[in-house]
């Protein structure tokens, strides 16, 4: 008979045994830091190393510039670059235009968010109900709004809303009409055009996602008794979350840094500057007045602004989350 090996059970102190080569028995996991970090940050990696110097270094050029005195003497060489510290923000919370026009921002973009929203969202569930043919005329439509640019597009609408000879006026019977004149007039046909260029963002996410909901689950619930209102708010809502996180973050940093848009349309912030957003008014103290280092205080502060508002969004929807 062949020679049988008796292996003597392992002691407490012992040490487990190994494969051969020293390699760490299957099933085990590799210890140290590098091992602690989780599978999706090491996927998000090659997209960080590009972006972060992509937009790292213009923020802090942008907060290098807030700190200096720095204008149209500065940019041409004939005064030396000064250090002034926080005066540039002290200036900019200084300033009652400034609070003035950031709660304009505030309300408008609020304004904007919802309505991307609403009208997104309610093309979104139209193309689950409608034939292939208009669904694919909606989409294409939609996506053309989306496609233009923000110049073409506020211009094309301003031809629309001419006072003498626009197709709005046209349409409604009111020629001679000026949309711009008043103050919540020229808001609101910013936000209409706003609205325009942004809802096609929505609607395919949100159309995406709601295909995505198997239909055996829609079914079971509805056989459960589960109403219309019931099944959107207890079985679509929670799986359209992560969704609706990236369609409202998005439209909250696109339509609270609107430019293009009031520039064109109310001729660099309207009669007075009564249709000014936070954008507008940091071009107007940095390349009107020249004074590029309180433009760039007013950038940085937008920034901050947006990191805030995106972070409350974000902790409220998770702890929303948490209470389902």
């Amino acid at each position: 008979m062949p020679a049988t090996t008796v292996t003597a059970p392992a002691g407490r102190g012992d040490s487990p045994a190994r494969p051969a080569g020293g390699a760490p028995a299957p099933g085990r996991r590799r210890s140290g830091p590098l091992a602690r970090i989780p599978v999706p940050l090491w996927l998000l990696l090659p997209a960080a190393l590009v972006l972060i110097p992509l937009f790292g270094y213009p923020l802090y050029q942008l907060g290098l510039l807030s700190v200096l005195k720095f204008g149209q003497p500065q940019a041409s060489g004939g005064v030396p670059t000064e250090f002034v510290g926080l005066s540039n923000y002290t200036d900019v919370l200084g300033d009652e235009q400034f609070w003035s026009v950031l709660g304009q921002t505030l309300a408008f973009a609020a304004f904007c968010v919802l309505a991307t929203l609403a009208v997104g969202a309610t093309c979104a569930v139209l193309l689950t109900r409608v034939g292939r043919w208009p669904r694919l005329m909606l989409m294409f439509g939609a996506l053309g709004a989306w496609a233009a640019p923000a110049m073409t597009g506020s211009t094309v609408w301003m031809f629309l809303l001419d006072t003498n000879t626009g197709l709005v006026n046209e349409v409604l019977g009111t020629q001679g009409h000026n949309w711009m004149y008043d103050k919540w007039s020229a808001f609101a046909m910013v936000a209409v055009v706003v609205v325009w260029h942004s809802f096609p963002f929505v609607m395919i996410t949100l159309y995406a996602g709601i295909q995505a909901i198997p239909d055996s689950v829609l079914e079971a619930a509805r056989l459960d008794g589960a109403g219309t209102v019931t099944v959107f708010r207890k079985i679509m809502l929670p799986m359209l979350r992560p969704l609706l996180v990236i369609v409202v973050i998005q439209s909250i940093i696109w339509d609270f840094k609107v430019f293009t848009q009031i520039y064109v349309m109310t001729g660099g912030g309207g009669i007075a500057g009564q249709n000014l957003v936070l954008n507008v008014y940091a071009y107007q103290k940095a390349f009107v007045a020249e004074n590029y280092s309180l433009g760039a205080a007013i950038g940085v502060l937008m920034t901050l602004i947006l990191l805030a508002v995106t972070a409350v969004y974000v902790r409220s929807l998770r702890r929303s989350g948490e209470e389902l």
